[in-house]
């Protein structure tokens, strides 16, 4: 064939460099939306960052509901879970037990809430890292966007796994291609 220009080397470099661009554009405006677990399923709005602060969960359907429609709940002298009717629990014995049978039932958020108990040692349970992350594992298989990215918290500390600084890149990847947004 012909004879390639001179210029080629530089023109391949700037080529390789625009493509890692276009990828890291596709990657980051990802980002931008919010998952489906932070609009509040009853009045669908979006629940205030950070989610933990600004909304309660429901062990009995593993969803969270904005503080504004579980004070409204209240209100109206509902006192059961306003998704499902469960009755309300504070034993932390029913609370584990409801959280278990839907991970049982195969429930990605379901396991990656139980995870974040072990971690923390909540609910009754010891602290193990590694069962939580055998639990991010099978949720982040199972969709669970907040497992992909607790499953590279856990490679970047070496927490429940061996330290893996590159493995730890990989799934903040996946779970940043999947819309998580921290």
């Amino acid at each position: 064939g012909p004879p390639l220009p001179a210029h080629r080397k530089k023109h391949k470099k700037a080529c390789k460099q625009r493509a890692a661009e276009l990828k890291d554009e596709q990657l980051y405006s990802q980002g931008h939306e919010r998952t489906e677990g932070d609009f509040c399923p009853i009045c669908t709005l979006p629940i205030p960052l950070p989610t933990d602060d600004h909304s309660v969960f429901m062990e009995c359907c593993v969803k969270r509901i904005c503080n504004g429609c579980g004070l409204a709940a209240l209100k109206r002298g509902v006192r059961d879970c306003v998704l499902c009717r469960a009755p309300s629990t504070d034993n932390d014995t029913d609370a584990l037990a409801r959280i278990q049978a839907r991970v049982l039932k195969k429930d990605p958020e379901a396991m990656f809430f139980l995870a974040v108990q072990y971690i923390n040692g909540d609910l009754g349970l010891k602290k193990n890292m590694r069962k939580a992350f055998e639990l991010y594992t099978e949720a982040a298989e199972l969709g669970s966007i907040e497992a992909l990215f607790s499953l590279g918290n856990a490679y970047h500390e070496g927490k429940g796994v061996q330290e893996d600084k590159a493995k730890a890149v990989e799934f903040f990847a996946k779970a940043a291609k999947q819309g998580h947004v921290d």
